[in-house]
């Protein structure tokens, strides 16, 4: 378990566990892992950042016996310091078969308020195998045209913390060409090191990233470097020509049976 103490004061950890603990004994679940998502785990959060934690848990088996539909979420009110929301065992299994690529970004996420390690560990040996790039490439594409699409204030200046919701993923497809696998690094100081950048896109992204950590949510620019505006186009051109060039061969059956098997285990495991 980690927790960084700059990034998440000792007095909001222990919070976030009795909540967590709270959240457990209400909904009789056994949380699986429980991390930090968003801006602070990526490690450009603001001063006033909120809190996004999430998590996976798995119900008692006969909870999964009965016919009547039930919801696989998990989720309290957001309020101004915190967002918790969590996903039941079966429907993580399910995304990522479909190569969601949020549960392999909560898996590395370096924030960690509580985790059974061999589940850890089991779900990120899944995700490696089942995630297909050609998927996770289709998502953060959408991810960065959503972005963009939000990305200008009415006085033509950019949302600051938008910009960052584009340049992630713009990293994440940079790292998944070069490296040509289909998990990207979650934090950006790793993700940027394995990116082969320039000297002038490091240096622009790191000031940036300077001007994120001091500015307000809500905060603008009146623009971004040159240099940074191209990283993007350019980066996502070569998504777009190289899913044009291939096609998936996931073979689905044996990720099935292995799925089948996982969600078993732990739904047995963690009510022992």
């Amino acid at each position: 378990m980690s927790i960084l103490p700059d990034v998440v004061s000792p007095q909001m950890q222990e919070l976030i566990k009795a909540r967590m603990k709270d959240i457990e004994a209400e909904e009789n679940i056994r949380v699986l892992f429980a991390i930090e998502s968003g801006s602070r785990a990526w490690g450009f959060h603001s001063p006033d950042s909120d809190y996004d934690v999430r998590f996976v848990y798995a119900r008692p088996l006969d909870w999964h016996l009965s016919l009547q539909k039930k919801r696989d979420v998990v989720e309290r009110p957001i309020d101004d310091e915190l967002d918790i929301s969590g996903w039941e065992l079966s429907k993580t299994l399910q995304l990522i078969m479909g190569s969601n690529a949020v549960v392999p970004e909560w898996l590395q996420s370096p924030i960690v308020y509580s985790a059974v390690p061999e589940a850890v560990q089991d779900l990120t040996d899944f995700c490696r195998v089942a995630l297909d790039r050609r998927s996770v490439t289709w998502h953060y594409l959408s991810l960065m045209e959503r972005q963009q699409s939000r990305l200008y204030g009415p006085d033509g200046e950019v949302r600051l913390k938008r910009y960052f919701y584009i340049l992630r993923p713009t990293l994440a497809l940079r790292w998944m060409r070069l490296h040509d696998k289909a998990v990207a690094p979650m934090n950006m100081d790793v993700l940027v090191a394995g990116c082969d950048l320039t000297e002038r896109v490091q240096k622009d992204l790191a000031e940036l990233t300077e001007q994120k950590k001091q500015a307000r949510e809500k905060a603008f620019v009146t623009s971004v470097a040159e240099s940074l505006v191209t990283l993007v186009a350019e980066e996502e051109a070569l998504a777009r020509d190289w899913l044009a060039a291939t096609r998936s061969d996931k073979s689905c059956d044996a990720l099935w049976q292995q799925a089948d098997h996982l969600h078993m285990k732990w739904t047995q495991e963690a009510f022992r």
